[in-house]
């Protein structure tokens, strides 16, 4: 018999196999796309070097909110069947990874009303929320756990998803707890010439991937451009494919020459 180990999941396990099972049942489109941020990396670099210290990942946060302002339907959550309810403030669901004794657990980070937010700001939360020390007791489903959210471990699994459906038909409470907007960057934490798909609750959805040098053809010539692969997950349920075929281009746009920068 080949050795083995077991490892025991923490709790935040958990709460990610409801997600996904949830997810399973959302009616979102998928679409993926490559973008040449070889121009906004640069204008990122000067940034730094003049202004203050951003990250990559918070500017890319700032340039989506931005332009769902202009697309606020993408975000809006299913009420009932014939209804949508569209959020003014743009807050933005995220995990940062930290090492919480002894192993590395993503945990949620909700960026609020980041469309009104600065770059600076952005970067600051998410610094903070890495340095923060937390341990296993802390953690559930928000920042700090509360009794309640506590309890949710304790339920079995058919409760809990029960608790996810609830959430998700009444919107208020779900944009309270997790915000309209989600954001994974687990793809940037390797060096993957792909894409990769995730599962989602939110009304959208933006699965960022690596930054890879490729050749491009940019004004009739082979250039070498940094290029971000995104797969941005949209509730067909809300919104046709017009208005996401709009939006996705003006997100397109708006990350290639650099906004907010």
């Amino acid at each position: 018999m080949s050795a083995y180990t077991i490892q025991e999941f923490p709790k935040t396990r958990l709460a990610t196999i409801d997600v996904c099972e949830i997810g399973q049942q959302k009616h979102h489109i998928a679409a993926m796309i490559e973008l040449d941020v070889s121009a906004s990396r640069a204008k990122i670099k000067k940034y730094k070097n003049e202004v203050n210290r951003i990250s990559f990942t918070a500017w890319l946060i700032k340039a989506i909110s931005l332009t769902i302002r202009d697309h606020e339907q993408v975000a809006g959550y299913l009420a009932g069947k014939r209804k949508a309810i569209i959020f003014k403030d743009i807050n933005i669901s995220m995990v940062v990874e930290k090492l919480v004794d002894g192993h590395k657990v993503p945990i949620p980070l909700i960026i609020e009303k980041a469309n009104e937010r600065s770059i600076e700001a952005i970067t600051k939360q998410i610094n903070d929320a890495r340095d923060v020390v937390m341990t296993e007791k802390d953690i559930v489903i928000q920042n700090r756990s509360n009794k309640l959210e506590e309890f949710y471990f304790l339920l079995p699994g058919f409760i809990r998803i029960w608790f996810w459906k609830y959430l998700l038909k009444h919107p208020h409470f779900a944009y309270k707890k997790m915000g309209n907007v989600a954001i994974t960057s687990i793809g940037m934490m390797g060096n993957v010439n792909g894409w990769f798909i995730p599962k989602a609750v939110h009304p959208i959805c933006f699965g960022i991937s690596s930054i890879i040098k490729k050749p491009v053809v940019v004004y009739d010539k082979i250039e070498i451009r940094e290029i971000l692969n995104i797969t941005v997950l949209i509730d067909h349920d809300v919104i046709d494919g017009a208005l996401m075929a709009r939006f996705i281009s003006d997100l397109s746009k708006n990350i290639e020459k650099g906004i907010g920068l």
